[in-house]
C-alpha cells in the first residue's frame, strides 16, 4: 500500500502573535469551536473512504495552537482518524503546543491517545522578545510545559526558536540556544523572522529594531555550529535533531511525498494533483471547502522536486531524477554547479547540495535557477 501524511489544521489561538498570518483565530467560543470540529470530523469522514489504497504513516496537528483544544478533543480527533484511515502501528503522531495551554494531567491523556511527538512554540526565551513578539507566555512557562510534557512521557519533543527578532543581539540569541540544549529536545527548528504583509509588524516595520543582516547571518551559522556541537544534525535549512529524531512528517513535504491535509486552509499533495482548502470559516463550516485545484506539469513537479530536495542537508539525487524526469534533471544540475566555486554547493555522490553558506541564501540560487511555468 502507499504510504500518506494526515495533518489537520486547528485554527483557533488563545491570541494573535504580531507576525502571525497564519489562518488562527483567537478567543473563538466553545459553539465555534464545536462546529468546527464536527465539520472536521466530516471531512476526515470523507477522506477516509477515498484513501483505501493508502497506509497512514505520519498525522500532525498543527494550527493555530492545537492544545487550544481540551485534551480530549484532540484525542477524540485522533480517534476519528484512526476509525477512517488506516493509521500504521509505528505512525508519528504530533501535535504543536503553545506552552501554558497545557498541564501534566491534559499532556498526560494526549500520550495515552497515541500522540507521541510534541511541537512546543517557544519562539525565544527571553521575556522580553516574547513580548514584543505578542506571545502570550514567558519563559519560565515554556520550561514548565516542557518538564509537564517529560512527566507525561513525551520522548520526543520539538521546539520551535526565531531569530531576527526585534531588539534581539547574537548575544541573546545564543542565550536561548544555550538554555534550550540545557533541556535536552530531541528536536529543534530555528526559523528566521519574516515580515508578512497584513500584520501588526507590516505595520510597525520602520519602527521595529530589527537585528541587520550581517546580525541575522551570524545567529543562523552560531545555531549551526552550536547546535551540531550539543549533538543535533541540521536535516534541513532550519531543522536540527539528534540521531533518529527527524521529523518524519515534515520530510513527507520536503521529499514530495504524498499528504492529505484537512481543515480550514489545509494543503494536500497527491501525486501531480494539488489543492488547497478554503480560509473562509464560514465557508468551510457550510461544507464548502476545497477552493483550489490543479494538476502539476512534470517540468514545475521537476522544478519543486529540486526546489524541495535542496532544503534538505543531503541534497538532491540528480541520478533519480533522471530516471523520473529524463535530461531535464541534468540541465538544472548544471545550473547549480556553477555555484560550487563560490562556496555555496558542494557535490555528493548523487548531485549537489548547499554548503552552509549557500543554506542561508537558498532562495537567492534557486529563484535564480528555477524557471517554474
Amino acid at each position: 500500500m502507499r504510504s500518506l501524511g494526515l495533518y489537520l489544521h486547528i485554527p483557533f489561538c488563545k491570541s494573535k502573535c504580531r507576525y502571525c498570518d497564519f489562518c488562527s483565530f483567537p478567543q473563538k467560543n466553545g459553539a465555534a469551536v464545536e462546529a468546527y470540529l464536527a465539520s472536521l470530523s466530516h471531512e476526515i469522514a470523507a477522506y477516509g473512504r477515498m484513501c483505501g489504497a493508502y497506509t497512514v504513516n505520519t498525522v500532525y496537528f498543527g494550527g493555530g495552537t492545537p492544545t487550544y483544544l481540551s485534551a480530549e478533543q484532540l484525542a477524540s480527533l485522533l480517534l476519528t482518524v484512526r476509525e477512517h484511515f488506516a493509521v500504521s502501528e509505528d505512525a508519528e503522531i504530533s501535535t504543536e503546543c503553545n506552552p501554558a495551554t497545557v498541564d501534566v494531567a491534559a499532556l498526560t491523556t494526549l500520550r495515552r491517545a497515541g500522540f507521541d511527538r510534541l511541537s512546543i512554540g517557544a519562539q525565544s526565551l527571553s521575556d522580553g522578545e516574547l513580548a514584543l513578539l505578542g506571545r502570550a507566555h514567558s519563559a519560565a512557562d515554556f520550561r514548565a510545559t516542557f518538564l509537564a510534557a517529560r512527566e507525561a512521557g513525551f520522548e520526543n519533543i520539538s521546539v520551535d526558536l526565531m531569530f531576527g527578532i526585534p531588539s534581539q543581539t547574537v548575544d541573546s540569541f545564543r542565550q536561548t540556544l544555550e538554555g534550550l540544549v540545557a533541556l535536552g529536545p530531541e528536536h529543534i527548528s530555528a526559523y528566521g523572522l519574516k515580515i508578512e504583509e497584513g500584520t501588526p509588524f507590516w505595520r510597525e516595520l520602520e519602527t521595529l529594531a530589527l537585528p541587520n543582516e550581517d546580525e541575522e547571518r551570524q545567529m543562523y551559522m552560531d545555531a549551526v555550529d552550536f547546535l551540531a556541537a550539543w549533538g543535533y544534525a541540521r536535516y534541513e535549512i532550519s531543522n536540527f535533531a539528534k540521531m533518529g529524531y527527524e521529523s518524519r512528517h515534515n520530510l513527507r513535504y520536503w521529499e514530495r511525498e504524498d499528504y492529505l491535509g484537512m481543515g480550514l486552509a489545509a494543503y494536500s499533495c497527491l501525486g501531480f494533483d494539488r489543492f488547497s482548502n478554503t480560509c473562509d470559516l464560514s465557508s468551510y463550516l457550510s461544507g464548502e471547502r476545497v477552493a483550489d485545484r490543479e494538476t502539476v506539469s512534470a517540468h514545475d513537479a521537476l522544478c519543486e522536486a529540486i526546489m524541495l530536495g535542496m532544503r534538505l542537508e543531503k541534497g538532491v539525487n540528480f541520478s533519480a531524477l533522471a530516471k523520473i524526469h529524463g535530461d531535464a534533471a541534468w540541465d538544472y544540475q548544471n545550473h547549480l554547479a556553477k555555484y560550487e566555486k563560490g562556496g555555496f554547493v558542494r557535490k555528493t555522490d548523487h548531485g549537489f547540495a548547499f554548503t552552509s553558506e549557500g543554506m542561508y541564501v537558498s532562495n537567492a540560487i534557486l529563484s535564480e535557477i528555477l524557471d517554474f511555468e
